[in-house]
């Protein structure tokens, strides 16, 4: 049909399609190309997104929600397009046919939508799944536990016979906030040399499921959250503490395992500030009497780590770290240092018992543990070989809990040492200076008990050991008789 009989055509202001002029496509026929162009032209955009979304998550694993909801309206919209066609050119239907809806379009939209939700659901279940498990491996939330283990137990020992069970648990959470936070950044700064350990290159970084700023950003907000923790719900004391700690072991132990041996002490001074952390939170202060758990620990983590130094000696070698076991081809210095260490571990019940820390059961069972780890250490001295430094490292696994076990299990509270300390001391001694006898009687009258010609006033578990080696401590003053 010509321009000029377009112009022709009369206006039509009735509610009826006007007449076909001759050389007009039938309306059906209109219909169908503007159907099938825009189909094809949403088709195209699609297969356009799909691609490109393919190619961004390739690692993952993983298609967006969106190019999924668009592919499911792609399909729905040709269906519907088509149904609305065919009603329409079959003749006149209900209301909702009018507006192009049919009973099957509506409940295939209510399909689709309901497994784009599940899509939905399930992806988001497997983004949460995938950083979860990278965040468990970046904080070495096993070791990170075993921390936080120690940081409750000098909790519950500064904490005498009334333990704030909320405060241990701020101490634990901060604690292992801030231990997560050391070991992530660990992981930050020897990402090459994990790279190159069977041990480790199956590591986040590594591996490349996560990306290095990524574990910054994470390091960084747990390392603050963990240290503001601890400065608000316990005090300032544990707080700096924590980020002590975690400077020295983030940027003191880690560069230094590539520079000198040395770094295995170093590593232990790291590993025994926890129990002091916990101590301090409860206290407030730290005591003599809080460095028993933390001295266990530093001899503890010296035949633990000669153990596992040696039995990794070659993957520690491919990684560039510089193990004590490497600079010992057969083995006898670090079996020498692992059961030099070993036997530090003896007297430490004794101590716990003469401090009034424990009763008496845990002497025997600490001397018991610790000749047990001992034997192994001897075992391995003797005998280098990977079975001997396997079996001293299991136990040094066992001992640890055990120890602290007992310690729980035996310490004495604050009660039974005041009868402690009635029943080891002399009829006429006097554990006060007089300077300071008035002033304790002011204050604390319970705490003051007379007998016959004397009067003794209770004294701190710290005032238990003997003078001789420590020389700092107040010497008693005897009352003269």
């Amino acid at each position: 049909m010509s321009s000029q009989q377009r112009l022709q055509r009369p206006l039509s202001l009735s509610l009826y399609p006007p007449p076909l002029l001759s050389g007009d496509p039938p309306p059906c026929s209109r219909k169908s190309d503007d159907i099938w162009r825009r189909r094809n032209s949403l088709s195209h955009f699609t297969q356009l997104a799909t691609s490109a979304s393919s190619k961004f998550h390739c690692h993952l694993n993983i298609q967006p929600t969106s190019i999924r909801l668009l592919q499911i309206f792609d399909a729905d919209l040709g269906h519907g397009l088509i149904t609305r066609s065919t009603s329409t050119a079959v003749g006149p239907s209900s209301g909702s046919d009018k507006l192009g809806i049919s009973g099957l379009d509506r409940v295939r939209a209510i399909g689709s939508a309901a497994d784009a939700t599940k899509l939905g659901v399930r992806e988001i279940a497997d983004v949460a799944r995938h950083y979860s498990r990278c965040y468990w491996e970046l904080s070495k939330a096993k070791l990170s536990m075993l921390v936080v283990a120690t940081s409750g137990a000098g909790y519950v020992l500064g904490s005498g016979s009334a333990v704030d069970l909320a405060g241990l648990c701020y101490t634990c959470m901060g604690t292992m906030m801030v231990a997560a936070s050391a070991n992530t950044l660990n992981q930050v700064f020897e990402v090459k040399n994990d790279a190159m350990m069977n041990r480790t290159r199956r590591r986040p970084l590594p591996s490349g499921r996560l990306t290095v700023p990524h574990a910054v950003a994470w390091a960084s907000s747990a390392g603050l959250a963990g240290t503001a923790l601890l400065a608000s719900k316990a005090n300032l004391l544990a707080a700096g503490l924590g980020a002590s700690n975690l400077f020295l072991y983030a940027f003191v132990y880690t560069p230094l395992k590539q520079i000198h041996p040395v770094n295995t002490w170093v590593g232990a001074v790291v590993g025994a500030i926890p129990p002091l952390m916990g101590w301090a939170a409860a206290s407030g202060q730290i005591s003599l009497n809080g460095w028993i758990l933390p001295a266990a620990l530093y001899f503890w983590q010296i035949p633990h780590f000669m153990a596992l130094a040696y039995l990794c000696r070659d993957d520690y070698a491919a990684g560039g770290f510089k193990m004590f076991s490497l600079t010992d081809p057969s083995g006898k210095r670090t079996a020498l240092v692992a059961l030099r260490n070993c036997i530090y571990l003896i007297p430490l019940g004794y101590l716990a018992y003469d401090w009034g820390i424990t009763s008496g059961w845990f002497c025997l069972e600490s001397t018991l543990l610790a000749l047990a780890i001992s034997g192994t250490a001897v075992s391995f001295l003797m005998n280098r070989t990977k079975g001997t430094a396997r079996r001293m490292f299991h136990a040094s696994l066992l001992y640890l809990p055990v120890f602290m076990s007992g310690l729980m299990f035996h310490r004495v509270y604050n009660d039974d040492q005041l009868s402690l300390a009635t029943e080891n001391t002399k009829d006429n001694m006097v554990i006060s200076h007089p300077t300071t006898t008035h002033k304790q009687e002011s204050r604390n009258p319970d705490k003051v008990k007379h007998t016959k010609d004397n009067m003794v006033i209770s004294r701190p578990p710290v005032a238990y050991a003997s003078v001789a080696p420590f020389p700092f401590l107040p010497v008693p003053i005897y009352a003269s008789s």
